[in-house]
């Protein structure tokens, strides 16, 4: 361990292990931390304690059945889940998908993703002290989770796509509800940055606090806001666009240090992008068809395809090949984004206090259902 900082003292460091019950690793993970003090010398992440064989339950199951499979990994953002093997089947399979799915794809999608990043903002200021913000954050998902139950019956894992379109078209006045939601979330953002951006206490949980530059997160492999809080520009959206991502305008945000509060002030900035592009996107609803023609068999041609997208929390990859004959995949691998962003975390904690491995493993925001599958 060449980069392991030189310890104080001349003794044995310290192991502890924090996990794999501890409330702020955010499911059952489980840290080894070796310690010189209060300070943070090296750590092993140990995985695989919600380890289901969702892939290889996935490889006997038909291509409609494993949707509903999709919504327990990243059990807080199912939609964007299901979006992912949805295209990634269509891609396959070269379907053609109406512009009013995609549409509605895109808002719920986004929907998805200002729900997935209140439970970030919420826990994460809630691990490092500050209660108030995770009770805000909570409301205003909760209408998010009232908008979801509106359109398809779920509030949590959704099952809300089909393969070549939707399972159903918006309900009457539910496009008025999203406008009036993004019109409070909006208003909400203000709470949340008087609360938090400019707060001493917060300034110093978070800044110059697992600093990573941009080279050091590409070559590890980092995707999502911890990679653009290092200032790399790199988002599915925008480079290789799905959905009706590419009729519509939006920003991506960048950090400038890389740290703990780069990464914060880029999921922020990421709610308001969000806001924004579900307005386009209902102000540019079109008429028609919420399905296309889909087989009442699903059985793509022999082929493989890898086909991503912009989840919440960085890059959400499906590998999905098939033999041709069979109605379920021959192989089935996702790229979860969790699962490749945890690795960061033993580079993060290096040097820093015990106390600040909860601010790390906050920042990094990871759903153990999607790291162990």
């Amino acid at each position: 361990m060449a980069n392991a900082p030189r310890p104080m003292f001349d003794t044995e460091t310290l192991v502890i292990n924090m996990g794999p019950q501890h409330p702020s690793t955010h499911g059952v993970l489980r840290v080894v931390l070796r310690l010189d003090g209060e300070r943070v010398v090296d750590c092993d992440v140990v995985i695989g304690y919600l380890h289901r064989g969702i892939e290889k339950l996935s490889e006997n199951r038909d291509y409609t059945q494993i949707v509903l499979l999709t919504d327990r990994m990243d059990y807080v953002a199912a939609a964007t889940n299901n979006l992912g093997y949805c295209e990634t089947v269509e891609k396959l399979m070269g379907l053609e998908v109406p512009r009013r799915a995609k549409y509605i794809r895109t808002i719920l999608a986004e929907l998805q993703r200002i729900a997935s990043h209140n439970v970030w903002l919420g826990t994460h200021a809630m691990d490092i002290g500050a209660v108030t913000v995770f009770l805000y954050n909570i409301r205003e998902r909760e209408l998010i989770l009232d908008l979801f139950e509106e359109y398809c019956g779920a509030r949590l894992t959704y099952n809300s796509m089909r393969v070549g379109g939707l399972p159903l078209d918006i309900p009457a006045g539910w496009d008025r509800k999203v406008r009036e939601f993004c019109r409070i979330q909006e208003e909400k953002l203000v709470d949340y940055e008087l609360l938090l951006t400019h707060n001493r206490i917060w300034l110093e949980r978070t800044r110059n606090v697992g600093v990573i530059s941009g080279p050091d997160a590409i070559a590890i492999g980092l995707s999502g806001p911890p990679l653009r809080g290092s200032g790399v520009a790199r988002d599915v959206r925008k480079d290789e666009p799905y959905a009706a991502y590419d009729e519509l305008e939006f920003d991506v945000p960048v950090g400038a240090t890389g740290d703990t509060y780069d990464r914060y002030l880029v999921r922020l900035e990421e709610f308001r992008q969000s806001i924004r592009i579900i307005r386009q996107a209902l102000d540019g609803l079109p008429e028609g068809p919420i399905v296309g023609k889909v087989p009442r068999l699903i059985k793509p041609p022999a082929g493989e395809t890898y086909h991503a997208i912009e989840s919440p929390k960085g890059e959400l990859g499906y590998f999905i090949a098939s033999d041709g004959k069979s109605t379920s995949p021959y192989r089935f691998r996702v790229r979860p984004p969790s699962f490749c962003n945890l690795q960061a975390l033993r580079q993060l904690v290096r040097g820093h206090l015990v106390a600040d491995v909860v601010a790390l493993i906050g920042s990094i925001d990871v759903v153990l259902g999607e790291v162990d599958r």
